[in-house]
């Protein structure tokens, strides 16, 4: 059955991969980014998560059957050097965009039979990272909006759930895998000795946006190659 979808941050890394995803199985796909997308098969929208302006929504006039919220920061500093705007950027990007999204789209998810929301935390919300202060605090933010949201949706037949990866071959991640020694040192901090790809964390996405997700709400699904749990 063809389902309309809308991803947010749908023109590279994880988000280009799911709208991959659903256009190859038929499905109408809106997708979100500062620029215009460049591929006809997409409804490409502009949106900035540090300047939402959710009037871009009044053009989906159809019922939403889910919605996936990709966009995300690595700030990567020792704490005394993170000033306030640096927790107020990711926050804003990370929590306050996803928040305004949610809220803009709401009535259209309702509307849908079987509706999914998708966001996205990290690792280091989990397992504590230097250096990771402001990121894991937006993220961890997610995971509790995930929660809450899930709880209170679950009587319109909305599941809410978020994906938490580790470190993923994406551009986001550029500056932390640029070189062939980083990408090493980076895969050997992982048990099973590699870094993730954009694909298989949009495979996850995939699979909770679907009906074979249907009986999965609230919950956060760790993708980090066995970082969070063994050694």
């Amino acid at each position: 059955m063809k389902k309309t979808f809308l991803i947010i941050g749908g023109s590279s890394g994880i988000g280009k991969k799911i709208v991959e995803s659903l256009l190859n199985d038929n499905h109408k796909v809106y997708a979100t980014s500062r620029s215009l997308i460049e591929n006809e098969a997409v409804n490409s929208l502009i949106w900035d998560a540090n300047m939402p302006d959710n009037t871009i929504f009044d053009t989906i006039v159809e019922p939403l059957d889910g919605i996936v919220y990709c966009p995300g920061t690595i700030n990567l500093k020792p704490f005394h050097r993170l000033s306030l705007e640096d927790f107020k950027n990711d926050l804003q990007v990370n929590v306050l965009g996803a928040v305004s999204v949610i809220q803009a789209n709401l009535p259209k998810l309702k509307l849908s039979s079987s509706s999914s929301i998708v966001m996205f935390s990290t690792v280091a919300s989990s397992i504590g990272m230097g250096f990771h202060a402001s990121i894991a605090a937006s993220k961890s933010a997610i995971e509790g909006l995930t929660l809450s949201l899930a709880a209170e949706f679950a009587p319109h037949k909305i599941r809410v759930n978020c994906i938490a990866p580790s470190l993923t071959d994406t551009p986001l991640a550029s500056n932390l895998l640029g070189s062939d020694e980083k990408k090493d040192n980076a895969s050997k901090r992982h048990p099973l000795g590699r870094i993730g790809t954009a694909d298989e964390i949009a495979q996850l996405a995939y699979f909770l946006l679907s009906e074979n997700a249907s009986w999965i709400t609230g919950q956060v699904l760790k993708i980090d190659g066995g970082l969070s749990a063994i050694k």
